[in-house]
């Protein structure tokens, strides 16, 4: 008699890029249309955890789905293309400050297709990511009976706990117990100098089931805004993070592969920070530089990190993306303490978008990179002809003094978005090479 058929051992390997050529546009996606907010971008955009669709947080207080766009191999080359609209849209009553997937979250699983949104003036929001309603509710409360919305949201390893930043505290809920959660305060007073001071801008915890440590940054400007704090001590810092820019931190993150290496991102700053957290924290072990012509912005520019902890990604200002290779031979080896900080350049570039580049997020499952652009800008003949019909009323005046003075109330400008399109880059080897058109698919800076 046969005994049961073998089970052949399965492994998996992360996605491969290659980043020798520019990648291939894969898709192109635009936002639905919203007539009250003609000039409507994407802030930021994540996909879920199993990589089957993506959300979008709007600058018109919306988030919109996408499915995800079947890659080179999948596409059928009879059938014509697809409208990449989006499958829902989910409205909000006040501008969104974060958002974050369940880290469980598949379509697949009604139960655990959610996502975590942080709303100005509202409650902690738990999403459902069919349709958009309201599973519960989490309450941030500061001592005049005001509604906190964080800036920043994590879970920790298990899922079980999720940590809200705002200012000068974290506080932690039971995720499976709605309602208010625990404060941990990370300076002792408003007017004490100890701890970690002013909002709680980003948080992210250490990718390794072994450890309960997490990294907090703040906006405050001084060198010591990163601090690493442990599940078990509560609110008392193990250790603070030295050596970066006196700016604002916007992102923190932790490589998936290599979970002692820390990665940091900066107001104003386009340089990415990274240290080693087994060895010396007061400096930085590498620091990640976009090209020198790259403009310095307010707009927060968020990077991203494969899962196989190989490649960095990060946009511009300029609508540029670039990709380092985090590769450094031995991980296991500890640094010996050092001073000063290695400098690196991007392995390779390439024109994504024709405005800001706001966010960058890597497919867990393909070798792709979704990118999302837009930003404010205001026209400057705007400003040139308010100039010039002041100069002219006053032309007016001097030649007829009799006529009576007409005030007109000033109408401020509109920003408008030079390019609000989303775009999925192929990476992949086998795809044929990029068309000399795939960057520049989106609008012109003129339209």
């Amino acid at each position: 008699m046969e005994g049961p058929p073998a089970v052949e051992e399965y492994t998996w390997t992360p996605p491969q890029y290659d980043t020798s050529r520019p990648p291939s546009l894969a898709a192109s996606l635009a936002l639905k249309f919203d007539p009250e907010f003609i000039d409507n971008f994407s802030r930021m955009a994540k996909w879920c955890p199993d990589g089957s669709v993506f959300l979008s947080q709007c600058e018109n207080r919306t988030f919109q789905m996408f499915n995800t766009p079947p890659t080179q191999a999948q596409k059928d080359p009879h059938e014509p293309d697809r409208d990449y609209s989006p499958i829902c849209t989910f409205h909000q009553p006040s501008p969104i400050l974060d958002f974050i997937w369940y880290p469980a979250a598949t379509p697949l699983d009604p139960a655990s297709f959610c996502f975590i949104a942080s709303v100005r003036e509202c409650p902690v929001k738990l999403l459902d990511a069919a349709d958009g309603r309201l599973r519960a509710s989490y309450r941030i409360v500061d001592h005049r009976e005001r509604q906190i919305a964080p800036h920043s949201l994590a879970f920790n390893q298990t899922a079980e706990r999720l940590y809200c930043g705002f200012e000068d505290a974290v506080e932690v809920f039971d995720f499976a117990r709605p309602g208010e959660g625990t404060r941990l305060m990370t300076t002792p007073s408003k007017k004490s100098k100890d701890g970690l001071k002013g909002i709680i801008s980003a948080l992210a915890f250490v990718p390794s089931q072994g450890l309960d440590m997490y990294a907090a940054g703040s906006l405050l400007h001084n060198k010591s805004n990163i601090a690493l704090f442990t599940e078990s001590h509560g609110a008392e810092p193990e250790m603070f993070v030295g050596g970066g820019p006196r700016a604002g931190v916007t992102q923190i993150l932790f490589n998936p592969a290599k979970p002692h290496i820390m990665y940091a991102a900066f107001r104003r700053h386009t340089a990415i920070y990274s240290w080693d957290i087994r060895s010396n924290v007061d400096s930085p072990v590498k620091i990640y530089h976009c090209k020198e012509s790259a403009k310095k912005t307010n707009q927060k520019i968020r990077f991203d990190v494969d899962l196989g902890g190989r490649w960095l990604s990060v946009g511009d200002q300029s609508g540029n993306i670039s990709m380092f290779d985090l590769y450094d031979g031995d991980v296991d080896k500890i640094p010996e303490p050092y001073d000063n900080s290695e400098d690196v350049l991007p392995t390779s570039e390439f024109k994504a978008h024709n405005d800001a580049v706001g966010s960058v997020a890597f497919h867990p499952l393909q070798p792709t990179l979704l990118s999302v652009s837009g930003s404010r800008h205001f026209r400057l003949d705007d400003e040139n002809s308010d100039l010039s019909s002041s100069s002219d009323e006053s032309d007016d005046e001097q030649a007829d003094s009799a006529a009576p003075n007409i005030t007109r109330p000033k109408i401020r400008s509109q920003p408008i978005t030079l390019d609000s399109s989303m775009k999925i880059w192929n990476f992949d080897s086998s795809c044929p090479p990029p068309s000399p058109n795939d960057a520049h698919s989106g609008p012109s800076p003129d339209s």
